[in-house]
């Protein structure tokens, strides 16, 4: 169908809530256990790059060991050639850790890559699923960064962080089992530091992790921010808000800049502060060695083998708890784009949902009542009868819950209260995009996508040959301006249609409907944006689309529809009058005195 809905309020409209307190992350044992479910689907790699890491990992705690050797049976006797042929094993050994440390990380930029393109596939098509409600609540910015930003982090912790994380816990356990094989004591004097490590490690990352999700929650409402901006760019000159648009720019991104410098601060606390453990560690090594040492308990290479060791302990530890704190950052990400996987999709098919070819057209409503807030009902005991070809007009004051009736007509929304029936079925009864292939939609404010002006018309309908999409914009007065286009059909446009006027979009969109060939037809004040002539043009081909087809048309300018069937007047979510013009008009109620309004000087 020509479905071009945007039902979406900018923050131009509704005001920025940029403020509020930084939140931590809900669940993130959760949100782990949600991102290990991604990975578990590349099990090959997983298990390739863990025996890699095991692999680099045995060659790496082999070294110093070899570095003992060679220290305390080759170098001291005096062993040159010793020295040297165990220096060439030495180099190999590290040449063959080097070799797989690249080989898991290779192996694990597929699988990183692998598993975010599923997620970002899942997270593009429940994009595509959810209620137009979602929308309304979030910025468009937003909803991009999630896609964008929050994603490409998880991708980051994902190829480089989880790995390095296996690749410690292995490093530790191996050095540590090491180090106890050569001298339990000196083992021990290692380990006395590690308390202190964990402990400035829980204490850093739980700090880390709340301003990390602010950092996010900043960087999503500055996004919404600049896409809202360069979207209503013209909207903002005409006013001249420039100043007052880049004055709060600049106080969101200061707002960023804070958030981000808090969590990099806390997070870069890590490094200094386990370097300086490291290093009294490795003086509680050397100071307790030179005593075992003079006292003939361990040798000169056990002692250099343990400083070797010592550093491959704590260098781990160091890289972990730097890991754990990046990866706030992910688990942040994370959270937010598992937010929208979460959300309710719109509404399923029923059992055996109907499917038909053609609808005669005929909609009823029925008592039917609807809200978005409880409190403040926006359709109240709505009901009308529309038999097949008719043709129903809706006027009534901004806000007044018409472009809802067409929303519900939709089911864009269900209603909360009565029903909705087309050709004696409740409307939920049939399948969903089945229901709405057979619905076409004109709006007031129509959207066209990159591409050429013949993909543009043919949106609605891919099989339509290029013949058919000829015909639809020469019957929506299309053609005329088309054709002196640089490339006429195969014009291509911009994202929006940018390149074309206001006018020119709307004839595009009606030569869409126009080609979709719908049993219902829904026009939001389709010739709101052209020229009186133009309009008498469009209103002869609306007129022959409309023939044989029921149609809704929702009005501003009455002297549109004042050959309706039915023309229902809608006020504060119920309808006022309803009749044809004539009826309307002896009644000299509300409709008579709009259109009396009309013809005062």
């Amino acid at each position: 169908m020509s479905n071009e809905a945007k039902s979406t309020r900018t923050g131009l409209e509704r005001g920025h809530g940029f403020s509020g307190p930084a939140v931590k992350p809900k669940n993130q044992k959760a949100t782990l256990s949600r991102i290990w479910s991604y990975l578990r689907m590349q099990r090959t790699g997983i298990i390739f790059a863990t025996l890699f890491v095991i692999v680099s990992s045995v060659l790496n705690l082999l070294g110093p060991l070899f570095i003992g050797v060679i220290i305390d049976e080759y170098i001291i006797p005096g062993d040159l050639s010793g020295t040297v042929r165990m220096l060439i094993i030495l180099a190999a050994i590290y040449l063959g850790s080097s070799l797989f440390s690249w080989l898991q990380t290779f192996v694990m930029v597929r699988v990183s890559l692998k598993t975010i393109q599923r997620l970002r596939k899942e997270l593009f098509e429940k994009i595509h699923m959810l209620p137009l409600f979602v929308f309304d609540k979030r910025q468009q910015g937003d909803l991009m960064s999630r896609m964008t930003n929050d994603v490409d982090n998880l991708h980051l912790a994902l190829s480089q962080s989880v790995i390095q994380i296996v690749t410690s816990l292995f490093t530790i356990i191996g050095t540590a089992i090491a180090m106890f094989y050569l001298n339990w004591i000196l083992a021990i004097v290692s380990l006395i530091i590690i308390p202190l490590v964990v402990y400035a490690t829980k204490k850093i990352i739980k700090r880390s992790s709340v301003n990390y999700k602010a950092r996010q929650r900043d960087l999503g409402e500055l996004n919404g921010y600049i896409e809202e901006t360069i979207s209503n760019a013209n909207i903002i000159t005409l006013f001249g808000k420039e100043e007052e648009t880049i004055a709060k720019f600049k106080e969101t991104n200061e707002r960023l800049r804070t958030s981000a410098l808090k969590a990099e601060m806390v997070s870069g606390y890590l490094p200094p502060i386990n370097n300086f453990m490291n290093n009294i560690g490795i003086g509680f090594i050397i100071g307790s060695g030179a005593l075992l040492s003079v006292n003939g308990l361990v040798t000169v290479g056990v002692i250099a083998s343990f400083v070797t060791y010592s550093r491959q302990f704590f260098r781990p530890i160091n890289q972990l708890a730097n890991l754990l704190n990046t990866f706030q950052s992910a688990i942040a990400g994370a959270e937010r784009v598992f937010e929208i996987l979460d959300e309710q999709e719109e509404v399923k098919d029923v059992p055996n949902a109907i499917v038909k070819d053609r609808y005669d057209g005929d909609v009823a409503f029925r008592s039917v009542g609807f809200y978005y807030n409880e409190n403040k009902p926006v359709l109240k005991d709505i009901s009308f009868h529309a038999k097949a070809g008719e043709t129903v007009a809706l006027v009534g004051p901004t806000g007044s819950g018409k472009t809802t009736i067409i929303q519900l007509l939709n089911r864009f929304y269900d209603a909360k209260q009565g029903e909705i029936l087309i050709d004696g079925e409740n409307i939920t009864s049939y399948q969903l995009e089945n229901l709405r292939n057979h619905i076409g939609v004109v709006l007031q404010e129509t959207y066209l996508f990159s591409g050429t002006v013949r993909e543009n018309i043919r949106y609605g309908k891919l099989s339509a040959t290029d013949e058919q999409v000829e015909q639809a914009a020469k019957i929506a007065y299309a053609h005329n301006f088309i054709k002196y286009l640089p490339q006429g059909y195969d014009t291509m446009l911009v994202s929006g249609g940018m390149n074309l006027s206001q006018g020119q979009r709307q004839l595009i969109a009606i030569a869409r409907a126009i080609l979709e060939d719908p049993d219902i037809l829904i026009l939001d004040e389709a010739t709101s944006s052209v020229d009186t002539m133009t309009e008498v043009h469009i209103q002869k081909g609306l007129n022959n689309l409309m023939k044989g087809r029921t149609s809704f048309v929702i009005a501003h300018r009455l002297k549109t529809i004042e050959n309706a069937d039915q023309i229902l007047v809608i006020k504060d979510g119920e309808i006022l009058e309803q009749g044809n013009h004539g009826s309307l008009m002896s009644k000299n109620g509300f409709y008579a005195n709009l259109q009396n309004q009309l013809h005062v000087v």
